[in-house]
């Protein structure tokens, strides 16, 4: 199985990028399934009923997220109604929506995805590490392909979880700063890993932002307007070949293509 993992995907340029490129990705690389995060498509911060249309429209299956989540009230509507669509599976036990799913395509071996986020210097969550091995056994039952979105600030956290869940899962994939990273690897028990797999919209930008109000903010520690910028838009993230028979990972390229 060829999963395409796409990184943060960050406002109109961002959703641009993924309906336009897609679709020539897929074909290109013969791709059985695309998982994108989705956590600041509308409007570069959060996500709605509207821009996930969007997504799932460009040929994307499942839409992960991460600690901006909330930032748009629309949200409970896909969380309650859309099972496409993932939180971060550590949320306290009760909160609206799922943090993990098995999915079955049509003429393809089950696959699943989980969510997941990281607490150090973020919300401070129930910890990934005592919550994730558990659901990933249950996960195990049903299909040994496996894929983690792992949203989290700090490079240790990532690599460490990474590190104690290989073997046991297809691939983790570190989302969050929007930077890619070049450390594309598979750890010996099969699990391919990318720290962070940079994001999808403009990059001439700060993280995707117009790029004087943040140097103002930074200068006069005032608060600015961070408006979504347009220019250079890439479509960032990895490509993972799974075998679907074991769950370990065959190949991780990552992905960075530009919108022409």
């Amino acid at each position: 199985m060829k999963i395409l993992f796409i990184g943060d995907i960050v406002g109109e340029p961002g959703r641009k990028a993924v309906s336009t490129l897609v679709p020539q990705l897929r074909r290109k690389h013969d791709i059985d399934v695309v998982i994108a995060n989705g956590e600041n498509s509308a409007g570069g911060s959060g996500i709605t009923p509207k821009t996930a249309a969007d997504i799932f429209d460009a040929g994307v299956d499942v839409i992960t997220t991460g600690d901006h989540l909330w930032d748009q009230k629309e949200v409970t509507a896909l969380l309650q109604n859309e099972p496409r669509f993932l939180r971060p599976l550590n949320y306290p036990r009760g909160t609206v929506g799922q943090g993990s799913r098995v999915f079955q395509p049509e003429n393809r071996p089950p696959f699943a995805v989980m969510n997941l986020q990281g607490r150090t210097f973020m919300a401070a969550l129930d910890n990934p590490f005592a919550v994730a091995p558990q659901a990933i056994n249950e996960l195990r039952r049903q299909t040994k392909v496996i894929f983690i979105d792992f949203h989290a600030e700090a490079t240790s956290e990532k690599i460490a979880f990474a590190r104690m869940v290989d073997g046991q899962v297809s691939a983790v994939v570190g989302t969050h700063t929007h930077v890619q990273t070049a450390d594309e690897q598979i750890f010996p028990g099969g699990t391919a890993f990318l720290c962070d797999a940079g994001f999808t919209g403009p990059h001439e930008s700060v993280l995707g932002r117009e790029i004087e109000p943040v140097i103002r903010r930074f200068v006069t520690l005032t608060p600015q307007r961070f408006e979504v910028a347009k220019d250079r838009v890439l479509l960032q993230g990895a490509l993972i070949d799974i075998d679907d028979d074991t769950g370990k990972a065959r190949s991780i390229q990552r992905i960075s293509e530009a919108l022409t």
